[in-house]
């Protein structure tokens, strides 16, 4: 029988023996109570309370706004929801880079006050000291390569990433250390498909792709663009489950239609 099916709670163990036995683990942002019960419902491996909550949730053009106080408040509400899923959350810009202190004193407001299973990190060897203290207080951390939001302003682009040589060895380089320091996953975003397998295959943790191919131990994209509620973002990597956006306007452009008709309520709808 597969784990995935078979297990009551996922946790770090329970993904890394899906990488083991070949099993692909399934992960999708959340950031709502609502959407997060229907996602621990079908089944989900794993729910990233992501700092893209920025930009769906909040309307900003980068991840960089968002503040730590925001994604506590969305995490609570996602943890409250869920009973299977592994619940990883997004250590927001500012609240880790530079400062291993400040890092873990995050990531144990992120764990007290939401009840989260883990956080995640983006960077690679410079963001170890701030990994190896945050595990050193028992917090899970997922690390986060390749095309890394938080560094827009550094990239310039949201580009594929890795694609020469040199920077290829950086992004392996970087995973080995990450997993070395004890990250028990990482968040492969944007890179070539080939080198995301090679890497996925050269360290002992799982990898989960976004933009990165088939070659990973797992996938992840953002609820909100997989559902089809927002239709502005369309990069090659991105699957549409479904047109949310259509079907949620047409729904609001009945209710409008009844009301100003007065066909809402009827007799049936009132006491």
């Amino acid at each position: 029988m597969s784990l995935h099916s078979n297990v009551r709670r996922v946790t770090t163990h329970v993904l890394l023996a899906m990488k083991l036995k070949g099993e692909k683990i399934a992960m999708l942002t959340g950031y709502d109570y609502s959407f997060a019960r229907l996602l621990d419902q079908a089944g989900i491996d794993v729910i990233l309370v992501g700092d893209s909550a920025s930009n769906v949730m909040a309307g900003y053009e980068t991840t960089l706004p968002i503040t730590l106080d925001n994604m506590i408040y969305h995490a609570a509400s996602v943890v409250r929801a869920t009973s299977r899923a592994l619940v990883v959350v997004d250590l927001p810009f500012g609240t880790y880079q530079g400062n291993s202190m400040e890092a873990l004193a995050s990531a144990i407001r992120i764990m007290k006050e939401t009840g989260a299973s883990a956080i995640k990190l983006e960077g690679g060897k410079e963001i170890v000291e701030s990994v190896e203290r945050i595990l050193s207080a028992g917090i899970p951390v997922m690390g986060h390569l390749g095309l890394t939001p938080q560094s827009i302003h550094k990239f310039g682009t949201y580009v594929v990433r890795a694609t020469d040589k040199e920077e290829a060895q950086k992004l392996k380089d970087d995973a080995l250390a990450l997993a070395k320091a004890g990250c028990f996953g990482i968040v492969l975003e944007k890179i070539p498909a080939k080198l995301a397998g090679e890497v996925t295959r050269e360290i002992s943790i799982p990898t989960i792709g976004i933009g990165a191919g088939s070659e990973v131990d797992g996938q992840v994209l953002v609820l909100h663009d997989m559902l089809g509620i927002t239709q502005e973002f369309s990069p090659r990597f991105l699957r549409r489950y479904h047109n949310l956006q259509m079907e949620v306007k047409g729904a609001v452009q009945n209710y409008i239609e009844d009301v100003r008709s007065q066909n809402f309520p009827n007799e049936k709808e009132q006491y």
